[in-house]
């Protein structure tokens, strides 16, 4: 018996695991009180706003893939808010930038997750808007045992809240003192915000999905429009150094609205893998499916081996050096020509025994790739990404910290749901005061260059790196996981796949099992840098796999024994409906739950 760091949970009536232990009780007691996983995760929706700050907010966005108990076809809830109408290229230029910053006002997308998950709850759920917002409002108002990591991120934005952002100062320094780490803190202002939703749903009507309209209509109408549009017309400090003022305005909430979308898929080992269409990253990870199916490796390749880190590296950076090239929410997308199998045999046919250092996007149907001209500049400038306020993934030292939140939630029905909720992260841009939380910084993964799949534009969203993955197995949903990680969520959703459906090993041995990614590629995130042939790992691959990889000219990080990937997961036999469930050791935060 190998042993792991937390049993695999297991069990018949429902199972639920996040990046934070509230979030997953939370939704635990949804099920246990007969409401079904849409209701669950929409409730550790908003617990997680308050209770991983940092790490995501109702100023931020959320895609998932759900699969209902009637419906098996995986559709995607789109959460990811757009480009607001004033937000041009040539606006950017006018006012000397090239880059969106990586922080403040002028960088916010439309906010889209608080309205995704009332869409969700309306569409799917069962319970009423009160309950399911209860645990949310209890630990706001009374407040709860605030996560280190949140208190160590206000600690390295001090200065900037003490200088600049005297509205984000008022609620995180709360007596002119820092946070400490599990002492409880509380944000009444975001509480009175949830309260206020509730009244106006509940004087909306009597139905539950009166109401959830009425919450929604407050959220993209009413008072929390009025004051988003109000408050981003005020200047702040950003990234670039200088004060911008946010172009966010009441009309962009009031005109946009989350959806739903069909799941792009993808047949793999009598499985269908589900992801987010390639206004997403996620399709990634269909793509390097397929590539290491054309090398033949998927059932032989030992991720334990020097052979086996190298092939899936290198599969990996093909995978995004497609992203740069032909992922965006455009209309003539190339994705169905990247998912085909020819297309992947000409992909394989790269991999070579030396790490690669450039960035080698392919040609769909003969089409010319065009790279960002950045490309050119940045190739070689990997930097210390510390100091920033994007969405810091990796430092010099190849130590990961927290940037995003998972949940995934099954239950007895066979209904499924994989989400990832991000951005609105406490550093990203001024409190609003008067409604306890901050706008996101979504913006800075467009290019302020015209003609690129992922260039800036009104009405448009941005190349998310968020990616949820639902996988089916004869139509019906068995597996849901995801990770926080940026640039990183699929590199390590792929050794976690390829480890428990083609490996064999059980939900916790391939959560636990050693880690490793590559940030051979342009960033997502403010300042765009790329670290040719960079592959960070934890040190338990060991010193002679580890000097195999240094052979083959990777330029290998040690990040620490236990370090890489946030992953969560739950899975569903639907021929006897037993459920399973694991989470990730390694941030000591994320929590599997269930019975």
């Amino acid at each position: 018996m190998t042993f792991t760091t937390r049993p695999t949970l297991r069990g018949t009536f429902g199972m639920v695991a996040a990046t934070h232990w509230l979030a997953s009780q939370s939704a635990m007691g949804v099920l246990e009180r007969g409401g079904n996983a849409f209701d669950a995760a929409t409730c550790a929706g908003f617990v997680l706003h308050v209770v991983e700050p940092h790490l995501n907010g109702p100023g931020g966005e959320v895609p998932a893939i759900v699969a209902t108990a009637d419906d098996h076809i995986p559709k995607v809830l789109c959460g990811q808010g757009v480009a607001p109408a004033g937000a041009t290229i040539a606006h950017f230029h006018d006012l000397g930038l090239d880059l969106v910053p990586g922080s403040g006002p002028l960088a916010a997308t439309i906010p889209g997750a608080v309205d995704a998950w009332l869409l969700l709850l309306r569409d799917h759920g069962t319970w009423q808007l009160r309950d399911v917002l209860e645990p949310a409002i209890g630990y706001a108002k009374a407040g709860h045992p605030l996560a280190a990591g949140a208190a160590a991120t206000v600690g390295s934005v001090e200065e900037l809240f003490r200088d600049h952002w005297q509205t984000s100062a008022e609620l995180w320094l709360q007596g002119g003192e820092l946070p400490q780490a599990h002492a409880l803190f509380a944000n009444p202002a975001y509480a009175s915000t949830l309260e206020r939703l509730v009244g106006e749903a509940e004087a909306a009507g009597t139905s539950r999905e009166a109401q959830i309209e009425g919450a929604r209509d407050a959220w993209r109408q009413g008072f929390v429009a009025e004051a988003i549009d109000a408050f981003s017309q005020r200047p702040f400090r950003d990234s670039s150094g200088r004060d911008h003022s946010g172009l966010v305005t009441g009309h962009d909430l009031a005109t946009w609205s989350a959806n739903w979308e069909l799941a792009t898929t993808m047949e793999w080992n009598d499985l269908t893998v589900a992801k987010t269409p390639a206004w997403g990253q996620g399709p990634v990870l269909l793509q390097a499916l397929a590539i290491l199916d054309a090398l033949g490796e998927p059932g032989e390749l030992d991720l334990g081996t020097e052979r086996g880190v190298h092939f899936v590296t290198e599969v990996m950076k093909l995978a995004m050096a497609d992203r740069e090239a032909w992922y965006g929410d455009v209309l003539d997308s190339a994705l169905p020509a990247l998912l085909t199998k020819p297309y992947a045999r000409r992909r394989a046919s790269l991999v070579g025994a030396l790490a690669s250092d450039e960035l080698r996007p392919g040609t769909p149907q003969g089409r010319t790739p065009r790279l960002p001209q950045a490309y050119a500049g940045r190739r070689g400038s990997g930097q210390d990404l510390s100091g920033t306020i994007g969405e810091p993934t990796v430092g010099a030292t190849g130590r990961t910290r927290g940037d995003t939140c998972h949940v995934d939630v099954v239950d007895r029905w066979g209904n499924m749901i994989s989400a990832t909720p991000s951005g609105g992260w406490l550093q990203s841009s001024p409190t609003i005061p008067e409604l306890g939380f901050c706008l996101g910084t979504r913006a800075q993964m467009f290019w302020l260059e015209e003609g690129l799949p992922s260039s800036l534009a009104p009405g448009k969203r941005p190349r998310t790196t968020l990616s949820p993955t639902l996988v089916m197995r004869e139509g019906r949903p068995v597996l849901a996981c995801g990770s926080p990680g940026g640039d990183q969520q699929d590199q390590w959703q792929l050794l976690f796949l390829l480890r428990h459906l083609a490996g064999g090993m059980s939900l916790q041995e391939a959560i636990d099992a050693p880690a490793w990614h590559t940030a051979s590629f342009l960033g997502s995130f403010y300042p765009r840098t790329m670290e040719p042939r960079s592959l960070v790992v934890e040190d338990r691959l060991g010193d002679s796999v580890i000097a195999g990889l240094e052979r083959r000219g990777h330029v290998v990080t040690r990040s620490g024994p236990w370090s890489l990937g946030r992953l969560c997961a739950v899975t569903r036999d639907p021929d006897t409906g037993v459920v399973a469930a694991g989470a990730n050791p390694r941030s000591m935060q994320n929590y599997a739950v269930g019975r």
